[in-house]
């Protein structure tokens, strides 16, 4: 049955125009289409803006962990419940760049540093603008993650050389006041215009599977999407398992093909962004895998850890992505993959 018609045509050169118009009705027929259709779309779009056989790969480090004031009730960084994540000060340089020096070699293209505050104080801020600079000189990206941020320090971050600042925005609008309280979404939609007015990319997203409907799925990328300038990355995270938060009342996990659909929505809409599979790869299969990079996903985090949770060890990535002939930098770090 022919799906209901939509603003473009995939064989059209405007399928890769940057929009900021998204309506609700739209975005709901476009996510509803058959999946032949519906990938079809999104991998049209992908190649005409990305080269299909090629996976960016990012490391992330929790600089500072724990103690943040925040009450986001997804988080074991979360001073407001008791998930057994310690508390802990400001790494020192020499063991950020290290771990960073760690992460190029086992094929990481972009180090990200995230901290656990509300907002950096500027002692902390110049700490982190020194590990940006020497983070560097390795001759990686950088990206950071420190909370809310003032127009003068997101102008210092970019003067210290960080290419992106990650700012989620979590979820839709209308679902938001139900898992955090404590900073509104328009704290968080100041903080993208401040990195953005400095200079700086964004590196933007949500989470996925923490009781919200499939709704507040489409109208978080309808958010991203209708921004004046989409992010230029797209984190889409699954909710790792915590203990001792709310979100563990509400939470549950994705349908895999919904997941895939939403990686394919978000390629459409954004077709110039980064769509990067974040948080929860450990719950999804290979075939899940290979079928979001069909949709569109072209991104993934590299390590055993990603701040406080797990994530599939590099070996296995390089080994699926072997596997689906899809490049990335784990081939010249020369990652042993086991053979299948």
């Amino acid at each position: 049955m022919d799906a209901a018609p939509v603003s473009f045509d995939s064989g059209d050169d405007s399928s890769s125009c940057l929009r900021h118009d998204w309506t609700r009705s739209e975005t709901e027929t476009l996510y509803n289409l058959s999946f032949p259709d519906l990938i079809f779309r999104a991998q049209t779009i992908h190649r005409q803006n990305f080269d299909p056989n090629h996976v960016e790969t990012a490391s992330l480090l929790s600089i500072k962990t724990g103690g943040c004031p925040e009450d986001c009730g997804y988080c074991s960084q979360s001073a407001h419940y008791d998930s057994g994540v310690k508390a802990t000060k400001l790494m020192d340089k020499e063991a950020v760049i290290e771990t960073a020096r760690r992460a190029r070699d086992a094929g990481a293209g972009r180090f990200c540093m995230a901290a656990a505050w509300r907002n950096p104080k500027d002692r902390d801020l110049d700490r982190v603008c020194d590990m940006v600079r020497a983070v560097k000189e390795l001759g990686m990206e950088t990206c950071a993650t420190l909370g809310m941020l003032t127009p003068d320090q997101a102008k210092r971050l970019h003067e210290a050389g960080l290419d992106f600042y990650n700012h989620n925005v979590d979820t839709s609008p209308e679902f938001y006041g139900k898992i955090i309280t404590t900073r509104t979404m328009q704290d968080r939609i100041d903080t993208l215009a401040h990195a953005r007015d400095a200079g700086l990319k964004l590196c933007c997203g949500g989470i996925i599977g923490m009781g919200e409907q499939v709704g507040d799925r489409l109208g978080m990328l309808m958010l991203l999407a209708n921004l004046p300038a989409p992010p230029e990355s797209v984190p889409i995270n699954m909710w790792n398992e915590v203990t001792a938060v709310p979100v563990n009342a509400t939470a549950e996990r994705p349908d895999p093909i919904a997941l895939v659909r939403l990686i394919a929505l978000a390629r459409i809409m954004m077709p110039k962004s980064v769509v990067r599979l974040s948080a929860g790869r450990q719950y999804m299969t290979d075939e899940l895998q290979a079928l979001c990079f069909l949709a569109g996903a072209n991104s993934i985090f590299i390590g055993d850890v990603l701040l406080t949770t797990k994530n599939p060890q590099t070996v296995r990535d390089a080994a699926l992505l072997e596997r689906l002939g899809i490049r990335s930098p784990l081939d010249d770090a020369k990652v042993c993959a086991p053979s299948h």
